[in-house]
């Protein structure tokens, strides 16, 4: 192979890599260009629909700003007066519960004296009424029993001839 066929080879495959470059190159371009038709078709509908949507919130949100500023303050304001009621209240409920515990503890108080004092004037109204009562009515008893048997046995039988006895009262006077 001489040097001239070697160099026809070379410039033969030199023309068809240009020329598969230039394919690649054409198909690129038609390609791109597709894309750009799409793309512009996309940022017209963007600019036809989107845009007037966002200018139509931004205006929206322009209009509204002011009242959700006044609404957070009122939501403030609201939040400041219940806390300050809620701490009020909590006080309130507090003084009722302390003030409710004085009183139960003044009331058990109050019962407590109350049953010792009972307990104290029952024990006082038997040491100086009925323990003397009971002795009084045992003495008397006692005498009574004394001058039935030394007046009454003689005269009191019945018909068979057995005295009769009657019996003897323990507990008349028991309260």
């Amino acid at each position: 192979m001489d040097k001239m066929t070697v160099f026809v080879v070379f410039v033969a495959f030199t023309g068809i890599a240009v020329f598969l470059q230039a394919g690649i190159l054409m198909g690129m371009y038609f390609t791109v260009r597709k894309s750009l038709q799409s793309m512009e078709t996309l940022v017209n509908d963007v600019k036809t629909k989107v845009i007037p949507v966002a200018a139509e919130a931004q205006e929206l949100l322009t209009k509204l700003r002011p009242k959700a500023e006044t609404i957070v303050d009122n939501l403030e304001d609201a939040t400041t007066m219940m806390r300050s009621q809620v701490q009020r209240v909590d006080a309130t409920v507090n003084d009722v519960v302390d003030r409710a515990r004085l009183q139960i503890i003044r009331t058990d108080e109050l019962l407590s004296r109350t049953l010792d004092r009972v307990e104290q004037t029952s024990d006082m109204v038997h040491k100086t009424v009925i323990s003397p009562v009971r002795q009084l009515s045992g003495l008397m008893q006692g005498i009574t029993v004394g001058l039935e048997f030394l007046f009454g046995s003689k005269g009191r039988r019945n018909g068979g001839g057995r005295e009769e006895r009657r019996p003897v009262p323990q507990d008349e006077m028991f309260i």
